[in-house]
């Protein structure tokens, strides 16, 4: 997942569907016992799942959606070939099959994947899901009208950077070979140990050719997954999904399709939403949310009562929220001033403007503290909670600064408790001590956006943020570090504009690798190694606490999503 103010409009609610919310953590959920509130805590079939959000599923069409993992909301509608372990914590971290019998089998350097069916798939239609059917459902997510997913599939598949997609270009993709109804073979342009992960990607649901309607099919699309779309109104506002009798369990190990109907309502104000869920009258009483946290003044509220407290779920996912240095601009060109503000960071402060402890974790590596990540643990400039503001002016010494210096940090003016007024004003006063004085520049959020992520505008001290595709380190590292990612003239990301040559070696060396867990230790690695470099300062992990109804049960709050799964939701 990009950062969040970039793509808020195409990851509409966690799964890392995630609009907002999902940390990670090397811990797993808290206050969540996989059971839910009250009476017979045993999952049952049956009754109505209400769920509350703020942002509306937009573009519910699986060429559209930028989720990882199937999606949350997706997930129900669409199965991919591979997909996320829906279980608690660091175990939901890890991709297992799902309209496949395995998560891909590699040829030698992991350049060509093929995957088998398992028999006896269906639509909901009672129609038969083939591998053609998945070969048309990715090309046309190369449409340019049906543009918003994943940039993947475009860079890795031979020959697919300038492919229009199905509308346009009938001849189809030649790096995707369906041999029989339940083979299909990709070949790619550089090897991706990775591609079980990409294989997550909604773009992977199947799309029967001759159902496919083109900008309408987000309407109704064909449901591959337990649950089939009544309504969709107001592109994604209201969302009705009711049983596709069709689907079979048998065929999946992770879906558990316990309620009869769900209903999602958007647009609400995240208040009314806490608000709701706190009540848990009459629907509301089996209502989740899938994207609004609880903020530090609702949090405070319900740690108070032992009933609401024991329905806030917890959650963790792949973010980070830092301090970002452009070393091309004065004085942040020198490694001594980038270190000097490394120690003068005072954690705690950023912790508390974050909301405190509940709701942020002080964070001195750049990959989440995550196992699948390959979090290594590291503080290359070491200051305990408070910073050390003695060792920042003697490295301010030693880079000409013995007077100190004045510098301006970027941020931006939403509310959102991360590149905010509040976290700039904690670093503001926390340089003060080591003798530099900062500047605040706040923008509006378009313009933030704009300003920081352009090669010819970006400043030398902002805030950002980071969040992954999916559980790994190399959607979190390359897109920052990889000297071959930095775009001129676009939406750039590398924003210590880092071209290492043995950075970038390291990231293809890794990107070779099959064995995922052999693959996160050398990601933890190269995150220390680069970390030397100061070109970032980590700040913090962000928590996810959210409220759920009194009567739902079997609460479910992997790693991946870091909030709560309502494939796996029963009610009471």
């Amino acid at each position: 997942m990009r950062q969040p103010s970039v793509i808020a409009r195409r990851v509409a609610a966690a799964s890392v569907s995630l609009v907002v919310a999902a940390g990670a953590a090397a811990c797993g959920p808290e206050d969540n016992d996989a059971k839910g509130a009250g009476g017979d805590s045993t999952p049952h079939k049956g009754g109505t799942l209400t769920v509350l959000n703020s942002n509306p599923q937009q573009d519910f069409d699986p060429a559209r959606l930028y989720t990882s993992g199937g999606g949350n909301v997706p997930s129900l509608v669409f199965r991919t070939l591979t997909t996320r372990n829906r279980e608690n914590g660091e175990a939901g971290a890890k991709v297992v099959p799902d309209l496949a019998t395995d998560t891909g089998r590699p040829n030698k350097d992991a350049t060509v994947w093929t995957y088998t069916l398992k028999e006896g798939l269906k639509y909901e239609d009672g129609s038969p899901i083939t591998t053609a059917d998945i070969k048309y459902g990715i090309e046309r997510s190369f449409a340019p009208e049906l543009s918003g997913g994943a940039p993947y599939l475009r860079d890795w598949l031979v020959d697919a950077a300038d492919y229009q997609g199905p509308y346009k270009d009938k001849k189809g993709l030649a790096a995707i070979e369906t041999p029989d109804a339940r083979t299909i073979v990709f070949h790619l342009n550089k090897p991706e140990g990775e591609f079980p992960y990409l294989a997550t990607q909604t773009q992977f649901t199947p799309v029967p050719k001759a159902k496919d309607t083109g900008t309408k099919y987000e309407e109704h699309p064909v449901s591959s997954g337990p649950y089939k779309v009544v309504t969709n109104e107001n592109d994604g506002e209201r969302l009705v999904l009711e049983r596709n009798t069709h689907w079979s369990a048998s065929t999946d190990a992770e879906r558990k399709g316990y309620p009869d109907k769900i209903d999602v309502r958007s647009g609400l104000d995240s208040s009314v939403i806490n608000q709701r869920l706190s009540a848990s009258q009459g629907t509301d009483a089996a209502a989740v949310t899938t994207d609004t946290n609880l903020g530090p003044a609702e949090l405070a509220k319900v740690s108070g009562d032992k009933e609401l407290a024991a329905r806030v779920g917890t959650g963790h996912f792949g973010y980070t929220n830092y301090i970002a240095f452009n070393p091309k601009i004065k004085p942040f060109d020198n490694a001594k001033v980038r270190q000097a503000i490394s120690y003068a960071i005072d954690r705690s402060s950023v912790v508390n403007a974050a909301g405190g402890s509940a709701l942020a974790e002080p964070a001195t590596t750049f990959l989440p503290n995550q196992k699948s990540f390959g979090y290594t643990e590291y503080d290359h400039f070491p200051a305990g909670d408070a910073g050390d503001a003695a060792k920042a002016k003697e490295l301010l010494k030693e880079a000409g600064y013995a007077k100190g210096l004045t510098v301006t940090l970027t941020h931006s003016n939403a509310k959102d408790f991360e590149t905010s007024p509040e976290i700039a004003t904690a670093i503001q006063d926390a340089l003060k001590k080591a003798g530099i004085t900062v500047k605040l520049q706040g923008l509006e959020e378009n313009d933030y956006s704009d300003k920081i992520h352009s090669v010819k505008t970006e400043p030398g001290f902002f805030l950002a943020h980071w969040g992954a595709d999916w559980p790994s380190g190399g959607p979190f590292l390359a897109p920052i570090f990889d000297g071959r990612q930095i775009v001129k003239d676009g939406a750039n990301f590398n924003t210590g504009l880092l071209d290492d040559k043995s950075v970038n070696t390291e990231i293809d060396a890794i990107n070779k690798l099959t064995d995922l867990d052999a693959a996160a230790k050398r990601w933890g690695a190269l995150d220390a190694k680069i970390g030397e470099q100061a070109l970032t300062v980590p700040l913090f992990h962000p928590v996810y606490k959210r409220l759920y109804g009194k009567d739902i049960k079997n609460v479910v709050i992997s790693d991946w999503t870091g909030v709560l799964d309502i494939s796996q939701v029963a009610v009471k």
